[in-house]
Formats: structure tokens, sequence, C-alpha cells
């Protein structure tokens, strides 16, 4: 992204991605590919809550910019754990045993994590499996840390009406087990997640083109 973000530009971005979410949704602002000498411009347009994928980045990003809150939306590698966690409100993409492990040693209390759900059972795809949900939750259940929600990226696809069942699937994994968050929608399908109750979208290219 190498033009320069225009401030204005943004807000009216967010203004407009709001009002489609309606109350009640968060907007989460994805800075992957949004160098650190840019995110000044995000918070000029009024954006409150920013996700990054790389543990390296958002320590750099958070630290100069503490005014934001910060959630960690990338794949979560268990030895990143420690190093993102003095920054975070929220790990979106908590998936595998030794990621809870390390919750353990080094959360706290104020620990708030989703666990990332692999609703449509990709091969190869970053995501606790359905079927082993209840089992990993119960894992997890030992930690000074809280499980508040879940998060899916569901198959790509060009018409966001393909990701309707998915959204739906992890909705109704989150009911089952009594959690509150849930973290799906990005840029191109947010409108059908909030439908299906996304609480959290996570949103890119809408706000900066």
């Amino acid at each position: 992204m190498a033009a320069r973000l225009d401030p204005a530009r943004v807000r009216a971005n967010l203004e407009a991605v709001r009002r489609e979410v309606g109350d009640g949704v968060e907007v989460l602002a994805a800075t992957k590919y949004l160098p650190l000498d840019q995110i000044g411009a995000l918070v000029e347009a009024g954006v409150t809550l920013a996700g990054e994928n790389r543990a390296q980045d958002l320590a750099a990003k958070a630290a100069a910019h503490p005014e934001l809150t910060w959630d960690f939306i990338g794949q979560l590698q268990s030895r990143k754990v420690k190093q993102v966690l003095p920054h975070v409100r929220y790990i979106h993409s908590v998936a595998s045993d030794s990621a809870l492990r390390e919750l353990g040693k080094h959360g706290t209390t104020h620990t708030r994590v989703l666990v990332e759900v692999n609703v449509a059972q990709e091969p190869g795809k970053a995501g606790v499996l359905p079927g082993e949900l209840a089992a990993f939750l119960e894992r997890g259940a030992g930690g000074p840390y809280s499980v508040v929600g879940l998060m899916t990226m569901p198959p790509y696809a060009e018409d966001p009406e393909d990701s309707r069942r998915w959204f739906a699937a992890l909705c109704e994994l989150a009911e089952r087990h009594g959690l509150r968050e849930l973290s799906m929608g990005t840029t191109q399908d947010f409108s059908v997640a909030v439908q299906e109750g996304a609480t959290i979208v996570r949103v890119g290219t809408r706000l900066y083109s």
C-alpha cells in the first residue's frame, strides 16, 4: 500500500462501514499491510480498534500508538504468545494445545482469547475442527485467561452469500458453548457475517481504498 492514507477518506469509509454494521458490532481496522508510519492516519480518522497479524509488527505499532486498542488477528505461534500478550485486548486466533500451554504460563486474569475454528474443515488450514471444539475448550478451561468467543476465516468465495453457512455454523457453536464474541467477516463479506451474528468484523481494504 504505497500511497499515503488520507485520514478524511478513511474516516468517511469507516463511518460508512459503521452505518452498515449497526450498533453492537465493532469495526476492527486490519493493519497487516500498513507500515508503521501510516497508523497515525487511522488515529486521525477516528479508528479506535486495530488488529495486526504479525507479532513483531504488533509490538512496534502498539508501542507507537497506545491510544488505539489492539487485537492480535494473525496465526498464533506458541513461541510468540509471550511477545503478543502485553499489547492486546484480545487474541483472535488460538488454535493449538501449545498456544494454550503458553497462555497458561504467561496469561493473566485480564487475558481474553478467541478460539479459531476451521468451520469448513479445510485440509491444512489453521483452526480447531468443529467436532473437536468442546474438548479443546475443556483443555483450555484451567488457565488464568478467559475464552470469550470464536473466530473463523471461511473458504474464499467470490459471492459473500457462499460464506453465510459457515458464519451461521460458527454462531451456532458459540451459542452452544456460551461464548459471546464472534470475530468473523472481512472486507468482502462482513455484511453477511453481521447478519449471522458477528460482534467484530475485520476490515482492511474497504477502509483504505
